[in-house]
């Protein structure tokens, strides 16, 4: 049988978790970076599930991730970023293991007012390797802090970047995922 001879370059998908606390702002990162409108998986919190989602500091959240939420970003036309965001809750966290099959890296989405809600995706990603950056998700009327002070509080190495966002901005969220391609990028 003979086979045609191509030039095309065979295509590339790069894929790329976001991960954090819950209500901290994944979905949203993910529907401001990704040129298709994004598969989410959004359901209404319920009075059931009121006294396990704490939602101190996100009072007026009334949905939640219970699955993944996808988006895409074409680089070019044989290479793509495909961005997943985790949901948040402890009790959905057997998703993670099947997203991150196959990650390229991740961001640890964070909110000052809940810091110790990035502690469990941080030392996800740290026990498996898997390289990450902190993005602290400057929310209206949020007290910010430096990206060196987040970075202790978490006891991260020096090698891992914090960074300042706004996931409701495009080019905020871009230069997140940036960040984090160079990041790996550089891991050696």
């Amino acid at each position: 049988m003979a086979y045609e001879h191509s030039d095309r370059v065979p295509f590339t998908a790069l894929k790329l978790l976001i991960a954090g606390g819950f209500g901290v702002g994944k979905t949203t990162l993910v529907e401001s970076v990704s040129e298709i409108r994004p598969l989410r998986t959004e359901e209404q919190l319920t009075e059931a599930s009121r006294p396990v989602d704490d939602l101190a500091g996100v009072s007026t959240k009334t949905t939640t991730t219970v699955a993944m939420d996808f988006g895409r970003i074409t680089l070019r036309e044989n290479l793509a970023l495909y961005v997943f965001g985790t949901p948040g809750q402890d009790r959905f966290w057997f998703v993670w293991d099947e997203l991150a099959t196959g990650c390229l890296g991740a961001v640890v989405l964070a909110d000052t007012r809940r810091l110790a809600d990035s502690f469990p995706a941080v030392d996800y990603f740290e026990s498996r390797n898997i390289p990450f950056i902190v993005a602290v998700n400057c929310f209206d009327g949020i007290r910010t802090h430096t990206p060196e002070a987040v970075a202790a509080a978490l006891d991260l190495s020096l090698t891992t970047p914090v960074l300042l966002c706004d996931v409701r901005d495009r080019e905020s969220g871009k230069d997140v995922l940036i960040s984090l391609v160079e990041h790996v990028l550089a891991q050696p």
